[in-house]
């Protein structure tokens, strides 16, 4: 089966009696190009003469799977869908280097936080070199936060809703400046490589997305883990109040009439780190 034809990915969920899960957020991509630009930025600068060790976070059909063991790369792909899960290695010709994991890629996260023990069911997290996934609509904003709180995978390309990689990316000062964005950039560089149309996915979502890339950076490896903590719960609280200056919502903490999302990562972690010293 061409997994990116879209007759052929239709013909097959009838036959089979299957339907894309709106609550997974199952939309297969079927657009070779589009799946082609995923897979060149997630791969590139990885040695050329290497076999890259890459997850992939819902494989779904198999397209993003197929092209990365193609180039050489040993898979393991978490699918949360029981059906797809059970298909994926047989139906692409029982690769030697794919391992599927059966299982919820948030049971995952939560295990390499140290938050939850799912019995070995998950790969460690020192595992991979990269990741490279089309998420899931509905809880992938969520899975790639935890990931990106772990610092444990050294870049992730990911295929995610247009407005959650503008929120990413965001700088200062932007009007997509926000929690996401300020908390991936911590531990990570964060850049758009492309749009992808709606229509490249079967079945159509209601917006379009965006291919981006986070490169892990090793700027910020010096702070503690007390001035993290503080750094994500100033932040978290700066932003709840995102509308009011910092000085109204801090008090006699803060003299500032800046609003949080004019602040860049590195006043943050500066104004952070001053005020945890002061408080410690």
């Amino acid at each position: 089966m061409n997994l990116t034809s879209p007759s052929q990915v239709k013909a097959w969920c009838i036959e089979n009696g299957f339907h894309p899960n709106k609550v997974l957020g199952q939309n297969f991509l079927i657009d070779r190009n589009a799946l082609l630009a995923i897979v060149d930025a997630g791969l590139e600068s990885l040695p050329a003469a290497s076999s890259p060790r890459v997850l992939e976070i819902g494989p779904g059909l198999g397209v993003m799977t197929e092209e990365l063991l193609l180039r050489g790369c040993l898979v393991t792909a978490v699918e949360k869908d029981a059906v797809l899960a059970n298909r994926l290695k047989s139906a692409l010709g029982c690769p030697l280097g794919l391992s599927v994991v059966a299982g919820d890629a948030l049971d995952m996260t939560k295990e390499w936080r140290g938050e939850r023990s799912c019995g070995g069911a998950f790969p460690p997290s020192d595992g991979f070199d990269c990741m490279v996934s089309n998420l899931p609509y509905q809880a992938g904003t969520r899975i790639l936060m935890d990931l990106v709180m772990t610092r444990a995978l050294p870049s992730m390309t990911v295929l995610v809703q247009a407005e959650v990689a503008d929120r990413l990316a965001a700088k200062e000062g932007s009007k997509a400046r926000g929690l996401a964005g300020v908390w991936a950039q911590l531990d990570y560089d964060v850049s758009i490589v492309r749009k992808v149309s709606a229509s490249c996915f079967w079945p159509r979502p209601a917006v379009g997305s965006t291919v981006v890339k986070l490169v892990r950076h090793d700027r910020n490896v010096c702070l503690s883990a007390g001035e993290r903590k503080f750094f994500f719960s100033l932040t978290k609280q700066a932003f709840v109040h995102r509308r009011k200056q910092l000085g109204s919502i801090f008090k006699d903490l803060i003299q500032s009439t800046a609003r949080a999302e004019e602040l860049s990562n590195n006043d943050w972690i500066e104004l952070s780190k001053g005020l945890y010293d002061a408080d410690t």
